[in-house]
């Protein structure tokens, strides 16, 4: 899967009607949401803020809106384009000013499918790295080895709880869980063992 290093965005002219598409990285499903809700305030003017986004570690959470425009002309159309770029993490909203003249069924996919596609034409992209959320419970005997060792497997610590012992939350890239894992063991002498955090990854449609 890939992810957009920035945001994108692109213009298009149908029978006087303005198509406004914009991709813009987001970290979830909730993050797509409110993004859109924020464009849907800037351009108030506006007849319709379509939008469609992708996110999970496989592309597998995802949902659309026609945002009254007819079923199945706009948010489909632009949710299948996001589809067939490979990208994730990905919200595309397409704004459209009524120009006066009805496109009709087909000329609406057309015009929102277009739109998206030129959004997405030359959008700077790079590999996603899956990662793994781990929690890890030490001893303050063990806290500060296992702490300095983390940087060599590019663990970003999350959170921190003190009590009687110290619980670290954070994640790594999954490629290099099993070799931090088998370190926590050595560095432990077998005490302590990193738990992995499930992510789900389901599809969702609004």
């Amino acid at each position: 899967m890939l992810i957009l290093r920035q945001s994108t965005r692109a213009e298009l002219i149908v029978r006087r009607s303005r198509f406004l598409a914009e991709a813009a990285p987001v970290a979830s499903p909730g993050a797509a949401r409110e993004l859109q809700r924020e464009r849907k305030h800037v351009y108030a003017d506006a007849n319709h803020v379509v939008f469609a986004f992708v996110c999970g570690p496989r592309g597998g959470i995802m949902g659309c809106s026609d945002d009254g425009e007819p079923s199945g002309t706009s948010g489909r159309p632009v949710l299948e384009v996001l589809k067939g770029s490979g990208i994730t993490n990905v919200l595309l909203t397409v704004t459209r000013w009524f120009g006066g003249t009805l496109l009709g069924t087909g000329g609406l996919v057309r015009a929102y499918t277009e739109s998206a596609q030129l959004a997405l034409a030359d959008a700077p992209t790079a590999e996603l790295v899956p990662l793994t959320r781990f929690t890890l419970a030490l001893s303050y005997l063990h806290y500060e080895t296992v702490r300095r060792r983390l940087p060599e497997f590019a663990a970003t610590v999350t959170g921190e709880e003190f009590g009687a012992g110290v619980t670290l939350s954070g994640e790594l890239p999954s490629a290099k869980f099993a070799d931090f894992s088998s370190t926590v063991r050595d560095l432990t002498n077998g005490a302590a063992v990193p738990r992995e955090q499930i992510q789900n990854d389901e599809s969702v449609t609004p």
